[in-house]
Parts: C-alpha cells; structure tokens; sequence
C-alpha cells in the first residue's frame, strides 16, 4: 500500500520545519510548499491525505488556496486543516470552514493534538485506500467470473451442435469446446 502523503503549506520555512519535526514517527510522507501557488502545483500531480494549510500567507492566502482546491473535482475530497497565527477571531475560523476546512487551529498549538488529528485522517484516508482497493478486485473477479461465463457457454454451444451432426462430435467442436473451457480456466485462475 502507499504511503499517506500529507501537504504542508506555509510561507515561512521556521514554519514548514517545525511542522515536518511534529510529523516525526507519524506513518506519513511530508511534502512542504512554500505559498498557496506551489501547493496547487502539488496537486495537480500528486495524491494527499491531508493538507495542513497557513491561513496567512503573501499573495494568494491560505482561505483563496483552499476554494481552488475544493474546486478541483480531483482534489476536494482531500481534508484540510487551517494553521494561523492570527488571534482567536472567530470569524477567521468561519471562514476557514466556509471554504472547505475541516478543522481550525490557532498557534501555538499543542503539537500532540496535531499529531493526533493527522493520525486520524490519515488512518481514514488508509481505509479509503483498502476499500477502493476491495472495490477493484472485486470488478475484475466479477470480469473474470462473466468472461468464463461466457466460455463456458460457448463450450456448451459447441459440444450441442452435436445434434445438427448426427449425433456425433466433429473434431473441430471438440476443439472449439475445450478451448473455451481452458479460456474459462483462466479467467478464473485455475
């Protein structure tokens, strides 16, 4: 399985640093972006887990990062978590959900309550992951068992054309016939 990648964004590089030193030991993979710009680069090429988003930031903010992201029919299922210096404002956090966020923190904050939400998010991304993974395995078992369906009956059809033979099995339908057995054989892994 791939391992949880989780997209940290923040302006200041003291930031990004303390952050990767907090993912420390967490089963995740870190991938630092310096604004909101290099962040949507990320993910127009790779998968995360989770993004760990600074509200404040130079340029394009942190609230105008997450209405792309959440736009992106291939990124808005990807939870985010807002990190801000700014005082409690209320009204901050609001806005933070009003764009997509699934949490709102203010620094400082404990970094074990981080650590923890990540560990969540990441272990539901993980079970999203095994799910989808079941959900394809079972659509090629299913393929396979409609494709030795289908040689079998072409196995049957051969082996009835008996009938228009007299009765006796021509060389030929035997040959048709045990291929599609050995076609069905193999779709089934036998």
């Amino acid at each position: 399985m791939t391992v949880a990648r989780v997209l940290l964004v923040d302006d200041r590089k003291d930031n990004l640093l303390a952050l990767e030193a907090i993912m420390q030991g967490l089963p995740v993979q870190t991938v630092a972006a310096h604004s909101g710009e290099e962040a949507l680069k990320h993910l127009l090429v790779e998968d995360f887990a989770l993004i760990l988003l600074d509200a404040q930031m130079p340029d394009m903010d942190g609230f105008e990062t997450a209405r792309h992201i959440k736009r992106r029919e291939r990124t808005r299922h990807v939870p985010i978590i807002f990190l801000t210096a700014a005082d409690r404002d209320s009204h901050l956090a609001m806005r933070g959900y009003a764009v997509g966020a699934v949490d709102y923190l203010t620094k400082p904050f404990d970094p074990w309550v981080l650590r923890a939400k990540v560990s969540v998010f990441v272990e539901l991304w993980a079970k999203t992951e095994q799910l989808q993974a079941q959900g394809e395995a079972a659509r090629v078992r299913d393929n396979a068992m409609r494709a030795a369906g289908v040689a079998v009956g072409e196995a049957l059809t051969a082996l009835n054309s008996t009938e228009t033979t007299g009765g006796d099995l021509l060389p030929a339908q035997l040959d048709r016939a045990l291929a599609a057995l050995d076609r069905a054989q193999r779709h089934l892994g036998i």
